[in-house]
């Protein structure tokens, strides 16, 4: 069975920074492309950054030069180092793993972030 816990989550204010964890099980972590990506109240689901499994990275323009996506293979691990947080960002984070389009994709149960003062 699949799991994808998130942690990390929480209240922090505009400048400030958290980092969130996701540690997956039942998976093959490192063949998996593992993501992370938020929902806003009203909003679309959206992505915010990818670690791919053959060592790519990608980040949505948003968030581009404040957050910094990396993976320890080793402990099954993926994070998202998010600094300079602006109100903009509060969103429920999910981490997302999958091996390719053709292969199921998990979630993991999300952890809410809150920017504000």
């Amino acid at each position: 069975q699949v799991h994808l816990v998130e942690s990390g989550g929480g209240l922090v204010q505009p400048g400030g920074s958290l980092r969130l964890s996701c540690v997956a099980s039942g998976i093959i972590f490192s063949l998996n492309d593992m993501a992370w990506y938020r929902q806003a109240p009203g909003k679309q689901r959206e992505l915010v950054a990818v670690a791919t499994g053959a060592g790519g990275i990608n980040y949505a323009e948003a968030v581009k030069g404040r957050f910094t996506i990396s993976r320890d293979n080793a402990k099954n691990t993926v994070y998202l180092q998010m600094n300079s947080l602006k109100p903009e960002d509060t969103a429920v984070y999910f981490c997302h793993a999958q091996v390719t389009t053709s292969f199921p994709s998990y979630w993991g149960q999300g952890t809410p972030v809150t920017v504000s003062s």
